[in-house]
Formats: structure tokens, C-alpha cells, sequence
């Protein structure tokens, strides 16, 4: 499955990396791209191990918003 986030908050290179550790490390994501410029995360995962909620929360934990 491939989704692009709308995430709100991001505004620099720590935030990138942030973002695309914390997504990474949950099990079935396969990839993480952050687009700085359009506030967008784009990320390719497994639906059978792992949800959009749970990487959605891994978003937010990281103190930024999903749209």
C-alpha cells in the first residue's frame, strides 16, 4: 500500500529525519520520503503488518500533525 500524508509542522532537515526514523522502525513499512517543500510523507507499507493509524501516530508522536 502507498499513502501521502499531509503533515503540518515540518520545517526542517531534524524534522525530516525525525519523521522518517520514527516511521521506519515500525515493522511492514518498506519505505519513508519526506517532502519538505509540500509538507507531505510518503510512505509504502504492508497492511498485513502494520495500519495508516499506527503510522499516523508515530507522526504525531514525534510532535507533528497529520492533515
Amino acid at each position: 500500500m502507498n499513502e501521502k500524508l499531509k503533515v503540518q509542522g515540518m520545517s526542517c532537515g531534524h524534522c525530516v529525519n525525525a519523521v522518517e526514523t520514527s516511521v521506519g522502525e515500525i515493522q511492514g513499512v518498506s519505505s519513508v520520503k519526506v517532502d519538505l517543500g509540500k509538507g507531505e510523507v510518503a510512505v509504502a507499507y504492508d497492511e498485513t503488518k502494520t495500519s495508516l493509524n499506527e503510522i499516523q501516530e508515530a507522526i504525531e508522536e514525534q510532535g507533528y500533525s497529520v492533515a
